[in-house]
């Protein structure tokens, strides 16, 4: 028997890296996986499992920037998959890489809207189920820009500040239903993410390492822990 059997997961950004290694072992785990990328076709965690286990995964075009396209996103997976999510993992994201002297007002509106605005945007579209139900659990992607701060990376960073402070704040608004909120700060993930952002950077992990973590607090961790951002960098 899997951890997450019978269960059912939300996970955005599931075309690479993190969000793909989430979605394939929570599968592994025994869930149902709702997974979306913004770009349609291409590479997908269904792409990573067996014939069976991919009767447990299903990946939708979404682009977590967008409120019609959350929403219509949540609407398929309820069409597709009949029951509320048991969990939501918030892994959608981009960085950029430019100084604070010449980064374009829409390169900063972007990165924010990707990691900051999108996991608002998914979060909410889920939660009035799992607040129905009384539980549920919400995993937010945050990073060791997160947790300090990185040259040229000002608009991933305050994202990423952000996603932490979101965490918190759900953590405590939310403890009365019943739905624990944490996030995850990876440190240097080999990632292609990891290659646009830190260019010649020394990845010392892989993605299923960060997996493992998400796997814990979806299936593991007490109902207590809630509110926790937890650096997975040593």
């Amino acid at each position: 028997m899997g951890k997450l059997d019978g269960r059912l997961a939300v996970v955005t950004g599931t075309s690479r890296g993190i969000g793909r290694a989430i979605a394939v072992l929570f599968v592994k785990e025994g869930a149902r996986v709702a997974g979306c990328a913004r770009s349609p076709g291409g590479e997908t965690f269904l792409n990573d499992l067996t014939t069976e286990e991919r009767r447990r995964g299903v990946q939708a075009v979404c682009d977590v920037r967008s409120k019609e396209d959350v929403l219509r996103f949540h609407d398929d997976v309820r069409a597709t998959m009949g029951t509320r999510p048991d969990t939501v993992v918030n892994n959608a994201g981009i960085v950029a890489r430019e100084s604070v002297a010449t980064l374009a007002l829409d390169t900063w509106n972007d990165v924010l809207a990707s990691n900051l605005t999108g996991t608002f945007l998914v979060t909410q579209a889920f939660l009035p189920a799992m607040q129905e139900r009384k539980s549920g659990r919400i995993i937010n992607m945050s990073s060791i820009g997160g947790r300090s701060g990185t040259p040229l990376l000002s608009a991933y960073c305050a994202a990423k500040h952000g996603v932490v402070g979101l965490t918190r704040a759900w953590a405590e608004e939310l403890r009365p239903d019943g739905i624990v909120v944490n996030a995850i700060c990876p440190g240097s993930v080999d990632t292609d993410m990891l290659k646009q952002g830190m260019p010649g950077g020394e990845p010392h992990m892989q993605p299923a390492e960060v997996a493992r973590v998400a796997l814990f607090l979806a299936a593991d961790a007490p109902l207590a822990l809630t509110g926790s951002c937890i650096d997975v960098f040593g």
